[in-house]
């Protein structure tokens, strides 16, 4: 048997197993471990002991634990509460303010969490009800919700890209700065278009009344020292290790401590506070390395196949494609996958072939990490089964249908779409911050 057609034939009974809804760690790891031992003998057995001692040697992977801790410490004490409350009453008065203001309380969401769900959840009990009791039009909110919340993944501290990093082996603190200016780009041009948006169309995110907006100055600089503690939280842990000063590791350690301390100081790292938090951070950590596992598993079968040398052989010589048109094609199936698969699930399928593909092309994988966060968001912010409108439908309320949230993506994608077009014809949008740091 070929080594096209071994390939094949793992990738199509990976498929059909995902169909039956197992896990995705579990579907992976076992077809990966049913190829080496079919393909190898007993000696194959060694192929996922390999792959387990590589993952329990990185040391970068104890970011993960830490971030998501962080996160959650922040979440569950209601401190989001507190920059939604600053951003209500310092952007209310500008039409269409308190959207722009969800927009910016989405990326510093994604700065305390790095996971897209949290932006989501935070963004659907906190701000939505609001922007609704204010007459915001539906479509308009509940699409910046989901534009928001897509930000997770892109901004410093990922956890989506410290799973990219482990499977590409890249370094994860590359991969974090490449993700800092498209993410604040990516926010900047969504603002933008609320801005125009909300001017030409008043009714769609109508100021705040008089009333409203007359908060005592005294007021307002609480609420700016409440909401600028999570700012000094991301400054405390990521100067440091921009600087040189810390290893990632310890940045991370930082972070979390920070994240604690400032709970307990504001009295509100309860035992309800640090169980959730604690437990969260367990699940979600372990459910990481798992998939982790399995990828590197699946990706050592691949490597020992020759799968990826025969495929780039496929694309560029026999079929005569250039490495563009094979890169824009990587990313159309990323959009087709999003429709029914998660990025952690996307990332684990193509990984094994994709990353070494990509690398055999000529491009950079820090770059291509970048490409990868963003098209798989607007995967699945697309319809028919896209993965974030099934969140926001179970978070929204009773007079959102599922139309309305059909409706409501379609100009933040456009948006996504022009700002992943502007990073792959300018890849310095995403390198230079990474490569002027790391040359120190």
């Amino acid at each position: 048997m070929s080594h096209e057609l071994i390939a094949i034939l793992m990738f199509s009974s990976m498929m059909l197993m995902l169909m039956t809804g197992q896990r995705v760690f579990g579907v992976i790891g076992a077809v990966a471990s049913v190829a080496a031992l079919t393909l190898w003998g007993a000696g194959g057995s060694d192929i996922p002991f390999s792959a387990a001692m590589k993952l329990m040697k990185w040391y970068p992977l104890l970011t993960l634990p830490m971030f998501i801790f962080m996160g959650y410490v922040l979440s569950e004490s209601k401190i989001a509460d507190d920059l939604y409350k600053m951003f209500h009453v310092w952007m209310g008065p500008v039409n269409g303010g308190l959207a722009i203001g969800t927009i910016c309380l989405m990326v510093l969401i994604s700065a305390m969490n790095g996971l897209s769900v949290a932006g989501m959840a935070i963004g659907a009990t906190i701000a939505l009800p609001e922007l609704l009791r204010r007459n915001y039009d539906k479509r308009m909110v509940t699409g910046v919700i989901q534009a928001g919340s897509s930000l997770g993944i892109l901004v410093p501290p990922s956890v989506v890209l410290v799973l990219y990093a482990m499977i590409a082996r890249q370094p994860v603190g590359q991969l974090w700065l490449a993700g800092v200016f498209p993410g604040l780009m990516m926010a900047g041009l969504f603002i933008i278009y609320i801005a125009i948006r909300c001017r030409l169309q008043p009714k769609l995110g109508p100021a705040l009344s008089k009333e409203e907006r007359n908060v005592p100055m005294g007021e307002k600089l609480r609420l700016l020292q409440a909401g600028l503690l999570p700012i000094m939280i991301f400054a405390v842990m990521m100067v440091p290790f921009v600087n040189g000063w810390t290893s990632l590791v310890e940045s991370s350690a930082i972070g979390a401590l920070a994240a604690f301390l400032a709970a307990v100081l504001k009295g509100r790292m309860t035992k309800r506070v640090f169980e959730t938090s604690v437990r969260q951070t367990l699940v979600v950590s372990c459910m990481f390395m798992w998939i982790i596992l399995a990828a590197m598993g699946f990706g050592a079968v691949f490597d020992g196949l020759g799968a990826v040398r025969a495929i780039d052989n496929l694309f560029t010589e026999q079929l005569g494609l250039n490495p563009w048109v094979i890169l824009i094609l990587m990313q159309l199936s990323f959009l087709l996958m999003g429709t029914f698969l998660d990025d952690t699930a996307m990332l684990v399928i193509v990984a094994p072939l994709y990353v070494p593909l990509v690398k055999v092309l000529g491009f950079d994988l820090i770059w291509y990490g970048v490409l990868y966060t963003i098209t798989t968001q607007v995967a699945y912010m697309t319809p028919p089964f896209g993965y974030n409108l099934f969140l926001m439908r179970a978070m929204a309320p009773p007079e959102v249908s599922l139309r309305d949230i059909y409706a409501s993506i379609w100009p933040f994608v456009c948006v996504m779409i022009v700002a992943l077009a502007l990073i792959m014809a300018f890849p310095e949008i995403a390198l230079w911050l990474p490569d002027t740091i790391y040359a120190k």
